[in-house]
């Protein structure tokens, strides 16, 4: 009986022992494990948003900011809403569908805390203020703003909903730096009983939140309202559907303006069509036509298969590949051509020729060191690259079109990266718009990613007297700036549509440098679809000169 008795005794020390065990496991090891459940069962979570970084032209102007406004909720408990205090607060903030929705729900909803309208101006929450109606509340709630308007739509991008109903940023820098714009929301945290109403003893833990970094860009603004107000003459002059102007600063790489029209209002982004969010120079492909003869040169001078003073010994007639006929443009043929006259004259026949010279092997390896098929790497979001077909998918016709900027598809930031390479003695730098970033005062430069060199200093110098030499002897000599020297290219292409090329539907472009002796910015235009004549020397160059002539002016570039 003792045994019995001391055994019940043992196991109840034991049963006792492991459930105060148990209990001291509970509250002292797992007590904010169990807090935290229990507050994701029975606490209310509000979302406190954080001031977004704001994006800054080169002279510290805002492109994007943030304005003072504000969400107004209720807290239906404490609400006494009267039929003509709805009607006027309907009145006050044009109150939407889902706004009348929620101030309906204030009578018989069970939450502690709703949002009734985002978005409120001062002086729209100053007067819902003045009605001194219970039970409603503000909290600071930032608004986008974008001072340069459309003129900027498609470096900044814009800020929108994501489908959480958080804010978030689309195209252009807002989206692909959206991560370090955004910072880190804040949280309320407030217990709540069975019914959801709170509890006046319990906890309320604030988080604060933490605000986004703002960017320091290479975007000049004088640059950009020149290069946006000449784009939108031009459109008229030349009566063309659409129009791109990039400028590179050609030493750096970085973005002086880029603009793109038709464009958009991203602070109204929602009124417009969706196809025009998307910045056209990173992210369309188009065939660059004749511009792409200068890389192809330049291949070849630094494969050392031609020389400036080789001679063309098939350029005296149209040529037949594979059973198609490659002509030149224009019907005119120049025997006897020397590769300076190739480019003078934008002689397809001559580049045919260069491009046999230098053989598929080297062409593909070219077009590769080239950044053709390839990313730029530049940051906006919405960039892509048209890719090269595979190095067993070219054939013999294929190689010779390729020559003269036909059958490749390039975007308009690769063309004006490859072509600045010649600016900078072969080296291609990648293009970037982010300089700094700045936080708590402190502003880092942002690291810059490191040249390759396409084609040696010798074969590039060879081009670039080519071009000079095609602006100053060329169809475009009529347009240029007295005193200043420039290198450049003309390029016309048909549109391929379907399988073939839309004879009706051009782009034409431009593409140059200058000063020549001393480059400062390398500029590309293209229009699509100019009524008033297909070329692009009598198109995108003259309008590309009337840019540099202010650029000339405002650079204090002086001239020779």
């Amino acid at each position: 009986m003792k045994q019995r008795i001391r055994f019940l005794g043992i196991l109840f020390g034991i049963w006792t022992f492991l459930i105060i065990g148990r209990i001291i496991y509970w509250q002292v090891w797992e007590a904010n494990t169990l807090k935290k459940t229990a507050l994701s069962q029975y606490g209310q979570t509000i979302n406190i948003p954080a001031d977004r970084g704001q994006i800054f032209a080169s002279d510290n102007f805002p492109l994007a900011q943030n304005t003072a406004s504000y969400l107004l909720f209720a807290e239906p408990k404490k609400v006494q809403l009267t039929l003509g205090d709805k009607q006027l607060l309907e009145n006050l903030i044009s109150a939407t569908d889902s706004t009348k929705i929620a101030l309906d729900q204030i009578s018989t909803t069970n939450l502690s805390w709703i949002p009734i309208a985002h978005y409120i101006s001062p002086e729209i929450k100053s007067a819902i203020e003045q009605l001194k109606i219970s039970g409603l509340g503000f909290e600071t709630e930032p608004l986008r703003l974008y001072p340069e308007g459309s003129s900027s739509a498609h470096i900044t991008g814009f800020v929108g909903k994501n489908l959480s109903g958080s804010a978030q940023g689309y195209f252009g820098l807002e989206g692909f730096y959206n991560r370090i714009l955004s910072g880190k929301p804040g949280r309320l945290i407030q217990e709540s009983d069975a019914r959801n109403r709170p509890i006046v003893i319990g906890d309320q833990n604030i988080i604060a939140s933490q605000p986004g970094q703002n960017l320091i860009t290479s975007i000049d603004r004088t640059v950009q309202y020149i290069a946006y107000t000449k784009l939108a003459e031009g459109l008229v002059k030349y009566k063309a559907k659409s129009g791109t102007v990039s400028i590179m600063e050609s030493q750096t790489g970085q973005i002086l303006a880029m603009v793109s029209l038709p464009g958009y209002d991203p602070a109204n982004y929602w009124k417009y069509d969706s196809s025009l969010y998307k910045n056209p120079i990173v992210s369309d492909g188009y065939e660059p036509g004749s511009t792409f003869k200068v890389l192809i040169m330049g291949a070849a001078l630094d494969a050392q298969v031609i020389n400036p003073k080789t001679i063309c010994t098939e350029c005296n007639g149209p040529k037949v590949i594979s059973g198609y006929q490659v002509s030149s443009y224009n019907d005119r043929y120049y025997p006897e051509s020397t590769m300076s006259d190739i480019i003078l004259h934008s002689d397809n026949i001559g580049m045919v020729f260069v491009g046999k010279k230098l053989g598929k092997k080297y062409l593909l390896e070219y077009l590769k060191k080239f950044g053709i098929g390839q990313l730029t790497g530049i940051d906006l979001e919405e960039e892509n690259a048209p890719a090269l077909r595979s190095d067993n998918d070219w054939h013999d016709i294929d190689l010779a079109t390729v020559t003269f900027g036909q059958g490749v598809s390039v975007t308009r930031i690769q063309m004006l990266t490859a072509v600045n390479a010649l600016a900078n003695g072969g080296r291609l730098i990648p293009p970037q718009i982010v300089t700094k970033v700045q936080s708590d005062q402190i502003i880092k430069p942002l690291p810059r990613r490191q040249p390759t060199q396409a084609i040696s200093a010798k074969a590039a110098a060879e081009v670039v007297a080519m071009m000079k030499n095609g602006v100053e002897n060329g169809e475009v000599r009529y347009y240029r700036v007295p005193g200043y020297t420039v290198a450049g290219k003309t390029g016309t292409a048909q549109v391929p549509i379907e399988g073939h090329y839309d004879k009706e539907k051009l782009i034409s472009s431009f593409i140059a440098f200058a000063p020549v002796e001393n480059p400062k910015f390398t500029m590309l235009i293209t229009l699509r679809e100019p009524q008033t004549s297909p070329w692009g020397s009598t198109t995108a160059a003259p309008l590309w000169f009337s840019i540099a002539k202010e650029l000339f002016r405002y650079y204090k570039i002086p001239p020779h």
